[in-house]
């Protein structure tokens, strides 16, 4: 299936709606309403920041006491480092839900994103939420996509398709995500929804599992956020039997389709990263095991020395050489080492390749898409990171960011 917002497909047995309440933007949409059908099975991961949100904590306690209705999402304010008065807007926003549609308060999830350690304006967001109540439609993505950006340049939406018992399934999916992108479990936010029957267990695996290698391994700028949420929704529209089996083709195709739009839009993230002008996959290979695999990779994402070489299209390899040999490994034998940039081997034995020239690494790295590929020579283990470049825009963005 495209990633073209255009070619989205719409889920039976959810419905959004999306309007603008002026909770900090102003002339744009800024909240979000997501209606489940009463079959709907629901699972959610969340930020491991200390200082997590109150809609992520309010969130986490209604997901476990109830079977979600309904999902509200606001952007401009993320209501975090807001002590008990956030905890008490955000359980007043799921009151006011409950009151327009209904449905208990303990069926609401809220969530939140933008300014940290701000109060969440109550009073627009209750005044808006009958115009949300009547809009509910389930061709309304788009606009929920566009409607939960803060610092985003593009909205985020994919879908796929997948067979089940000879059906024609679908996964769509939206997120958010610019900057503060370093997740600990998920993404800034995502929504993902699939109208095949799954067994809540098994959804939340299906979730976990595909969170693993694509939203929990990228980075922007290395700062993981107080309100990181993905939620995955399965209607039961489509009419199956509800798949309970891990072992089954329905499930493997499930899982495949789920991977694919979370892989999606974690890269539609990292592309959009704030200023960023470059996508950077890092590949670590021959190492140990996965973590320290992963521990190198991350160290070469994290250097800023690395990501404003990027930006300036500076081969200067010596930068990721560098990031390798204090990433920690035990016992790294330097002389094992190899470093491509693409396909140009730049570094083996210890130092420079001998073929290497400066002007096919500038070739490389002058391209708007860059691998950077690094084997240990320690192992079979591998890891793959998506980060992107350090620019000048995104100084500016942050430190604008309030004013």
């Amino acid at each position: 299936m495209s990633d073209d917002a255009s070619a989205f497909r719409p889920i039976a047995g959810l419905r959004l709606a999306a309007t603008a309440a002026g909770i900090r933007y102003r002339a744009r949409d800024d909240l979000v309403l997501m209606a489940l059908g009463e079959a709907s099975r629901c699972a959610a991961v969340f930020t491991r920041n200390a200082f997590r949100a109150a809609p992520v904590l309010v969130a986490e306690r209604h997901l476990a006491a109830a079977t979600p209705r309904y999902l509200l999402i606001n952007a401009g304010n993320a209501n975090a480092g807001t002590g008990e008065r956030g905890l008490a807007d955000a359980l007043a926003s799921c009151a006011a839900v409950a009151e327009g549609t209904g449905c208990q308060a303990e069926e609401v999830l809220p969530f939140s994103t933008g300014v940290i350690g701000e109060p969440l304006p109550m009073a627009p967001i209750t005044a808006a939420l009958p115009v949300l109540v009547a809009r509910l439609d389930s061709a309304a993505w788009p606009a929920a996509a566009r409607a939960i950006m803060t610092t985003d340049t593009r909205a985020k939406l994919v879908s796929r398709i997948f067979e089940v018992e000879g059906r024609t399934a679908a996964v769509t999916g939206i997120a958010k995500g610019s900057g503060m992108i370093r997740p600990d479990m998920a993404t800034m936010l995502a929504f993902i929804a699939t109208d095949a029957a799954v067994d809540r267990d098994l959804l939340r695996r299906c979730l976990t599992e595909a969170v693993a290698g694509t939203f929990n391994a990228i980075t922007v700028d290395g700062d993981t956020s107080t309100n990181d949420a993905c939620v995955l929704v399965a209607t039961g529209a489509l009419g199956n039997r509800e798949i309970i089996d891990p072992a089954s083709p329905d499930y493997a195709a499930l899982a495949e389709a789920v991977t694919a739009v979370c892989d999606a839009l974690a890269t539609a993230v990292v592309r959009d990263g704030e200023g960023a002008t470059k996508l950077v996959t890092l590949l670590v290979e021959e190492a140990a095991d996965a973590a320290e695999a992963r521990r190198v990779a991350d160290t070469i994402a994290h250097s800023p020395l690395v990501k404003t070489a990027l930006f300036a299209s500076d081969p200067n390899w010596g930068r990721i050489l560098a990031a390798v040999g204090r990433a920690g490994l035990a016992d790294l034998d330097i002389a094992q080492v190899r470093i491509w940039l693409g396909d140009v081997l730049i570094v083996t034995a210890g130092g420079r390749a001998p073929d290497y020239t400066e002007a096919a690494g500038r070739a490389v790295m002058a391209a708007p898409e860059i691998t950077i590929r690094v084997a240990l020579g320690r192992g079979r283990a591998s890891a793959r990171v998506l980060t992107c470049d350090l620019s000048y825009d995104y100084v500016r963005i942050n430190a604008e960011y309030r004013t």
